[in-house]
């Protein structure tokens, strides 16, 4: 399962063209305590870089943006209760939404691993 990222810190994995999505470890780092997220509804179709989600810390309120287009099949109810699984686990557990991926072609605008880690390391 390959992962792919984007500059506003979100993640994408994708098999057999279904998209599960969340924030980094870096940016739930950034974030502090995460205090509420809030999901999309199931069945929401967004556009690549649209607004999918939000999330509140202790420090901010930021929105999250589609890695990729697509409908929103699932969603992570655990969150409601439970919103710093992202804290504990942004890359796994902590994941937001699962969507059917439009266009598989959209990947190609994504960073992989190695170039997100290089992008991090030039925030400095």
């Amino acid at each position: 399962m390959e992962t792919y990222f984007t500059k506003e810190h979100e993640w994408v994995k994708v098999k057999d063209g279904v998209a599960s999505v969340g924030i980094t470890e870096y940016a739930a780092h950034q974030l502090g305590d995460v205090t509420f997220v809030e999901l999309p509804k199931v069945g929401k179709t967004v556009k690549q870089f649209e607004v999918l989600a939000a999330i509140e810390s202790v420090k901010a309120a930021s929105d999250i943006y589609a890695p990729v287009s697509g409908k929103v099949t699932q969603v992570n109810e655990a969150l409601d209760e439970r919103p710093e699984i992202v804290n504990e686990a942004a890359e796994d557990a902590g994941w937001m939404a699962i969507m059917d991926m439009a266009d598989p072609a959209e990947l190609q605008k994504l960073m992989t691993r190695e170039q997100y880690d290089e992008y991090v390391r030039s925030l400095g």
